[in-house]
């Protein structure tokens, strides 16, 4: 009996080792550098201090660098929702072979470099660009878009777009087509029928795709830092500045902090939400 209780827990504690070792362990030294006192000419030094997050949460600079996050990531994650659930839901009408076409083609960006794809897009959107190019030989005046907010969401939005086409569509697996057919017969339109029988049931594979789709773009780091340049900072390439340019590791790690702390308070709060929602038209 006492080997059957115990085996559950020898079955775990390989993954728990490895997730204390690569996940909490090194989120736990970071909330402590985070309070170590930083002096310019001697560096980091044994005392401790709140001052780094007093400048942080009371400086205009950093808040708007943490709104500018905020707000790009939750603009990136609509869009990736408007486009990526109709998406998801042809995905699941499509027959073999086109559906695996499709969903190789989805998924096929994630096998490229982030920087890689990153660079295409510069390319794309710079001064000298193909979309440049192309207005002018329309004759029509070019359009400044690379080191704009535009570029980052368009850049992001190619990115993060499989993060949540793929969720939503194993959501859609696993509903019968025959309730959604129910529901034509009964009279309803095809929107009333995506509405009110397809939507609810899907709602959690939307969320789980907005929460990742949120979580990577309010982290990312190449897409800004190529495409929004040294003047539309986000808070992934702050924190790269304040590591590997200023030195100041403890206001580093500071930062890094309040933005895990506020995107896991919208995160969880977005899921409260929606998971409320769902419950209520699901009954």
């Amino acid at each position: 009996m006492k080997s059957r209780a115990l085996t559950p827990w020898l079955l775990v504690s390989p993954a728990t080792l490895l997730f204390l070792g690569l996940v909490v362990l090194p989120l736990i030294l970071t909330v402590i550098l985070s309070f170590h006192v930083y002096d310019h000419s001697t560096g980091i030094k044994d005392g401790f201090t709140v001052a780094h997050y007093v400048r942080v949460l009371t400086d205009d600079y950093y808040l708007t660098i943490f709104w500018r996050t905020l707000r790009l990531a939750a603009l990136t994650t609509l869009i990736c929702v408007l486009i990526g659930a109709p998406e998801a839901y042809v995905l699941s009408r499509m027959g073999d072979p086109w559906r695996s076409i499709f969903l190789l083609v989805i998924i096929g960006p994630l096998l490229v470099s982030v920087v890689v794809r990153a660079f295409g897009w510069s390319m794309l959107l710079g001064s000298t660009g193909l979309l440049n190019q192309t207005l002018r030989a329309l004759g029509l005046d070019p359009v400044r878009l690379l080191y704009t907010e535009t570029a980052i969401v368009i850049a992001l939005v190619h990115v993060m777009l499989p993060f949540m086409v793929i969720p939503v569509w194993t959501a859609l697996q696993k509903l019968d087509p025959a309730v959604e057919a129910a529901a034509w017969s009964l009279g309803a339109s095809r929107f009333t029928a995506l509405r009110r029988v397809v939507l609810p049931q899907v709602s959690l594979g939307m969320l789980s795709g907005s929460l990742i789709v949120f979580g990577l773009s309010a982290s990312a780091f190449a897409i800004p830092g190529l495409l929004g340049g040294r003047r539309l900072k986000m808070a992934a390439t702050l924190v790269y500045d304040e590591y590997m340019s200023e030195l100041n590791w403890p206001l580093g790690a500071a930062i890094a902090i309040i933005v895990l702390a506020a995107n896991l308070v919208i995160m969880l709060g977005y899921n409260r939400l929606v998971e409320t929602r769902a419950r209520r038209a699901l009954g």
